[in-house]
């Protein structure tokens, strides 16, 4: 039985001045240039200007790739999974293998409503009939929530993903949610993920090798054949392709 834990809260320094680090730092970090900092070079940046405290990192539980980076020069930092209701049972097995084999504290952010409370105001299904509403309910508000006593959030976003994510920084200030947020992988591949994995020894989720390369809730995703978009999967048939954590 895992415990539940609530997101730190901390005493954050003016938005403003967080702003200006956070421009400093793409610029310091040479992002999307030829002489762009790796993403250990990134993580040590976050941990020379941040504690460990004000800092959390976005996981979905495909892999831990991104908390074990961190991880190594923020021992203890917090990782934010977010417990939509609707995922796999391997997703579930990935986030407990995760709280086991590295120094990170997990925290699971849920949304305000059950599954079964959606499904009473809205209707069964509402992922079918309006994906948008039900990922702003499950996914993006709660994490406007839990991120709200955080002054730094790491993401897994990479270039290669999206044709939406190909300028990705390595740093920005993201307004919505009024806090820096850092892309250390940005640069990175899929294959690089999955070596950083396997050089560590690091959780990945068992859906991976099963042609999942980027998981999200069981409804929504698809397997995903060799050559197409790793992307595909996700609210396949449609035409939506970001859930709204990284507009």
């Amino acid at each position: 039985m895992t415990v539940a834990l609530a997101p730190r809260i901390t005493a954050k320094r003016p938005a403003d001045e967080l702003r200006a680090l956070a421009e400093r730092g793409n610029t310091e970090l040479g992002s999307l240039t030829e002489h762009e900092a790796s993403a250990a070079d990134v993580v040590a940046w976050v941990a020379r200007n941040f504690s460990m405290a004000s800092a959390a990192v976005a996981c979905s539980m495909a892999d831990a790739a991104l908390p074990h980076l961190v991880a190594e020069q923020l021992p203890g930092v917090d990782v934010l999974f977010l417990d939509t209701g609707y995922h796999f049972t391997e997703t579930y097995a990935t986030r407990d293998e995760v709280q086991r084999a590295l120094d990170v504290r997990i925290v699971d952010v849920r949304p305000g409503q059950t599954v079964a409370e959606q499904d009473a105001e809205f209707g069964a299904r509402l992922f079918e009939r309006d994906p948008a509403l039900c990922c702003a309910r499950r996914k993006v508000t709660p994490l406007q929530d839990a991120l709200a006593g955080y002054e730094v959030w790491f993401t897994g976003v990479r270039r290669d993903e999206a044709p939406t994510r190909t300028n990705t920084p390595l740093v920005t200030w993201d307004e919505r949610n009024g806090l820096v947020k850092v892309n250390p992988v940005a640069a990175w591949s899929f294959d690089d993920v999955l070596a950083h994995a396997a050089a560590h020894r690091v959780p990945v989720n068992l859906l991976v090798g099963f042609g999942y390369p980027s998981i999200g809730c069981e409804p929504c995703t698809k397997p995903v054949a060799a050559g197409e978009d790793p992307r595909s999967g996700r609210w396949a048939g449609s035409s939506k392709t970001e859930c709204g954590l990284h507009v």
